[in-house]
């Protein structure tokens, strides 16, 4: 408790930060254990390969909502802390405003094309995956709308406003959900009744989300005129989308590249396993909630060396609680899988390939928020574009020679690539050394010797 003190009750600018790393670490865990269970309680109703739908096409359905917004929920937490340390309220209305519009625009639009192809290349598809495509397409705009929102509360450092509608509220709805179109209107236990279960859910829980968020900036930054530099943030929001989009893409691919390969019933054996292990990921998705508003404050003051210190802390914030959490879950997986079915333990030798690939992760921290929030978006792109084609190949390359396992080593291999090059951009771009077991400052230290007559 000692320890903790300084972070709960300090005012500068790195206790907020540790404590918003904090709350957002106890939602995540709080998420899992509920995705986790509502998870294990879908597979046993559903069964393999009906859940199997389920995942594959709720992957799909996530990815492209968070593909349509094209960036500009980023764009809000790269922007929003600068303008309100200079109170200029106006840009904060125009950026929030613009954001939510451009956002459900975008999705609206690509869910009508998406749509439009059903009707004009649903014979190309497996028909068991029609109905359920179909149905997520109309999620595609509250979806955009719910990352939007998630990005400006993150940006406020409001943590529970930013992730708990999406990580606690509706997991829990969709089970709810779910559970009552069984039991109160005896639909059947198939991938189209969760679909449903998923689309309500989302609606209640972005429309919730909304109106909460709306209120606590009124409150904050009133009513009044909106300054809107659409052009700038829309050249910021393309590179953040192209980081994001291609990092989104490298954690998702190779459930998307299962389910193009193999039968449902094994993607709901991989999905299983991947988010059992994924339990880890929580650690570094509440470091980099954190971490973003406080570098992009700190490049707005231009001190170098007091980034590459909170940066160093970040990846130390990463690697070792991942450690504990990736250790004590690989001691309990095959237990974990058996909840799933007796056929999901098969994927217990699929998170430990996973693992050794999320600890190269969670040893440089928030990399890409970092080279984001410094304004090195296009070299993160290209870290992600070599990532991700690394990730592809092998996906396609494994998996029809080694099945599920195949999947597994291209998915840890790829982390592992995106990990050093990261590592290689940050160092030579910033010259900060993010990595656990350096000190961040050794270069910036050695170029200030240099310097010195």
């Amino acid at each position: 408790m000692a320890k903790l003190a300084p972070i709960l009750q300090g005012r500068d600018e790195t206790a907020l930060a540790q404590r918003m790393a904090l709350v957002a670490f106890a939602i995540r865990i709080v998420s899992a254990a509920i995705a986790f269970i509502s998870q294990i309680i879908q597979a046993r109703l559903m069964g393999e390969f009906e859940y199997g739908i389920f995942v594959f096409v709720w992957v799909l359905v996530i990815l492209a909502g968070n593909l349509s917004c094209l960036g500009f929920h980023s764009t809000v937490i790269r922007f929003l802390p600068q303008y309100k340390a200079r109170f200029e309220n106006a840009e904060i209305r125009g950026l929030t405003w613009t954001a939510r519009v451009f956002a459900m625009t975008s999705a609206s639009v690509l869910a009508g094309f998406g749509i439009a192809w059903l009707h004009w290349f649903g014979n190309t598809v497996e028909t068991y995956y029609l109905v359920p495509v179909f149905l997520g397409m109309f999620a595609l705009p509250m979806i955009a709308l719910g990352d939007v929102l998630d990005g400006t509360a993150r940006a406020n450092s409001w943590p529970v406003s930013a992730l708990s509608p999406t990580y606690i509220i509706r997991p829990l709805l969709i089970l709810l959900f779910m559970l009552a179109a069984l039991a109160l209107f005896d639909l059947p236990h198939t991938a189209t009744t969760a679909m449903q279960a998923a689309l309500a859910a989302t609606y209640v829980t972005t429309l919730g989300q909304f109106l909460a968020v709306t209120w606590r900036l009124r409150r904050h930054y009133q009513r009044g005129p909106h300054t809107i530099n659409f052009t700038a943030w829309f050249r910021v929001a393309i590179p953040i989308f192209l980081i994001e989009g291609f990092g989104f893409l490298l954690t998702n691919s190779d459930v998307v590249v299962v389910g193009l390969y193999l039968d449902p019933d094994q993607v709901a054996i991989y999905f299983a396993a991947a988010k059992t292990m994924a339990l880890v990921q929580f650690v570094f998705f509440s470091v980099k909630a954190a971490a973003a508003p406080r570098f992009s404050a700190m490049m707005a003051e231009h001190d170098m060396r007091a980034l590459g210190s909170f940066a160093g802390q970040t990846a130390r914030w990463s690697f070792w609680p991942s450690l504990a959490v990736g250790l004590a879950v690989l001691a309990v997986g095959e237990p974990l899988l058996a909840l799933f079915g007796t056929a999901f333990t098969a994927g217990y030798v699929l998170m430990a390939i996973l693992f050794a690939g999320l600890m190269a992760k969670a040893l440089i921290g928030p990399g890409e928020v970092l080279l984001t929030m410094a304004g090195k978006q296009n070299l993160c792109v290209l870290v992600y574009v070599a990532a991700l084609a690394a990730n592809i190949c092998l996906n396609i390359t494994l998996i029809p020679l080694f099945g599920l396992k195949g999947a597994a080593m291209a998915a840890a291999a790829a982390m592992m690539v995106e990990a050093v090059l990261l590592h290689l951009a940050v160092r030579n771009a910033l010259g900060i050394v993010l990595f656990a077991f350096a000190n961040p400052l050794t270069i910036l230290n050695r170029q200030t010797k240099a310097a010195t007559p």
